[in-house]
């Protein structure tokens, strides 16, 4: 199908949107569409915004915890060894009785 059974394509503006990284992606528009206030670089991923002077900030990624380390956050080594102790109490008294 050539351009001339299609019609006419709308008005475009190209928006240059900035990474953290310093890269510039130009994506286009129709002018009359509402453009996002972010956009994904798609060089290196991280998002990108409208200022060149102040980019959005890379997201910060968390590394993946087990459920020990959760835990060792909520308690100590001594209430551990409490736990351990008590749990190990009732073990012993099930097994003898």
């Amino acid at each position: 199908m050539g351009e001339s059974e299609r019609g006419e394509s709308a008005p475009r503006q190209r928006v240059s949107y900035w990474c953290a990284n310093g890269h510039e992606s130009r994506p286009s528009f129709a002018l009359d569409a509402e453009k996002p206030e972010s956009w994904d670089c798609p060089r290196c991923g991280l998002p990108a915004g409208l200022d060149e002077q102040a980019p959005p900030k890379a997201p910060r990624n968390e590394p993946y915890k087990t459920h020990l380390a959760y835990v060792k956050e909520r308690r100590s080594d001594a209430d551990g060894e409490a736990i351990l102790a008590e749990a190990l109490a009732k073990l012993r008294a099930k097994r003898e009785g």
